[in-house]
């Protein structure tokens, strides 16, 4: 009787068990016959994949291990069995890392292409040491780009930026349904870097002065802050008086807004949205009660004319005070201080809505009547605050529903499905047809 022809590279059942009880540390890797690199391109894609996957899970240590195990040692860099295009764009940024006020000599670049070139002929050892080296690069050169000396107030102190980890790095690099998109597009780093990236580039090509270098990279490192567009967040820019949101990768909307005149100043400040509130009472600030509504009673304008009212103190439980018991020509000249505030309606200085984040500064988001200011070039009108040019629209897509008062009610809070992080900045820098230019330094901060 012949024996049984046991197929190439099959190892049966009962010799498996066999293996494992006896301690011999069997795996499929160790027991299938060598195969030298025409027997793997013959066999085609799928076991090219698996011979990269095993060789990468030998060859992978430290904090790397940890992403690759997640996905069973499957190779980020490499498609079809061979690095791809992606890793030539990273190479270019690598080696334009000064624009990032990075030194292109720390990252060893010919040693990255020459790892590079010797995997172009397939062999899964050297794609996987290409894969691993490109992975550790990538992952030092987005965290070197993280790091920033500007000040920025954070009203969330989970929100401050922390040195990432290469396992998050890589993990947020392999979410899109394109690495090469994702790597072309920067898409990391917030689309305001980007474009002040670029800027930069056109400014060093053009030999503009060290003056407006600087310039620019002030307002880099204000832009390293912002997150990138996979992340849901808002930012809203009080140089230019506009917002921005964002979400799955891409610019969701954008709108004008009226953001802090020079006396008032909107801060650089990040908090996360947690409420809308509808129908919402206006807070008259204490100047605009002695400048303003003071003078306005004294000359025959009633409170109730102007749809304010007076209230004890500025706690929870103020009682509302009538206007005949109050010293308006006291409130004026400023020796008595007053609480008044506007009542809700079409005509109220915070609109139909307003959005609101924790924070010290008193700042929020909210709507408004005077729609003349939102046309205006220059928009830095407000307390400090942030204007709405559509906050129907901006609701709806924070609420993920159309934002809808069930009565007349008075400061109807309603809470965000979600937390939605909002970035305030400064952003002076913009471009032109003849390159680089900065709008107005209102705030005095390009100094």
């Amino acid at each position: 009787m012949r024996p049984r022809r046991i197929p190439h590279g099959f190892v049966p059942h009962y010799l498996m068990i066999a293996l494992a009880v006896a301690g011999a540390g069997w795996s499929p890797a160790a027991a299938a016959p060598a195969r030298d690199n025409k027997s793997i391109a013959r066999s085609g894609p799928a076991a090219r994949g698996d011979a990269i996957a095993l060789a990468i899970q030998d060859k992978v240590g430290g904090s790397l291990k940890r992403f690759y195990a997640e996905r069973r040692f499957r190779p980020l860099w490499a498609s079809g069995g061979k690095i791809g295009r992606p890793a030539d764009t990273l190479i270019g940024f690598l080696r334009s890392a000064g624009l990032d006020r990075l030194k292109p000599s720390s990252y060893d670049i010919d040693d990255l292409r020459e790892t590079i070139a010797a995997a172009r002929g397939g062999d899964p050892r050297a794609v996987a040491r290409a894969e691993l080296a490109l992975s550790a690069t990538f992952a030092r050169y987005v965290r070197d780009q993280r790091g920033s000396g500007v000040r920025m107030i954070y009203a969330d102190r989970a929100l401050k930026p922390k040195p990432p980890k290469p396992e998050t790095v890589l993990r947020a690099a392999a979410f899109p349904k394109s690495l090469d998109d994702y790597v072309t597009g920067m898409g990391w780093m917030s689309p305001h870097y980007v474009r002040l990236r670029q800027l930069m580039a056109r400014a060093e090509k053009a030999g503009t002065s060290k003056e407006t270098m600087k310039r620019l990279e002030l307002n880099l490192d204000r832009a390293r802050l912002l997150p990138g567009p996979w992340t849901r967040h808002v930012v809203v820019d009080a140089s230019s008086g506009r917002l921005w949101y964002y979400q799955g990768g891409e610019q969701v909307g954008t709108m004008r807004v009226v953001v802090g005149a020079e006396e008032t100043q909107t801060p650089m400040l990040v908090g996360n949205l947690q409420w809308a509130i509808l129908n919402p009472y206006w807070n008259v600030p204490t100047y605009l009660a002695r400048q303003s509504i003071a003078p306005k009673v004294l000359s025959g304008h009633s409170l109730a004319s102007q749809r304010i009212e007076a209230l004890s103190d500025w706690s929870a439980s103020a009682r509302p005070l009538s206007a005949a018991s109050i010293d308006w020509a006291a409130v004026a000249s400023g020796k008595r201080e007053i609480r008044l505030r506007e009542l809700p309606g079409g005509a109220n200085s915070m609109g139909r809505v307003k959005f609101l984040f924790p924070n010290k500064e008193g700042i929020y988001l909210h709507d408004t009547p005077n729609r003349d200011l939102l046309e205006k070039d220059d928009r830095h009108f407000s307390n400090g605050c942030i204007r709405l040019e559509n906050a129907a629209e901006l609701g709806r897509w924070l609420l993920q529903k159309p934002i809808r008062a069930g009565s007349t009610r008075p400061e109807q809070a309603v809470p965000l499905p979600v937390q939605v992080p909002v970035y305030l900045t400064y952003l002076t820098a913009t471009a032109t047809e003849r390159g680089v230019a900065f709008r107005r330094d209102i705030y005095g901060r390009d100094g």
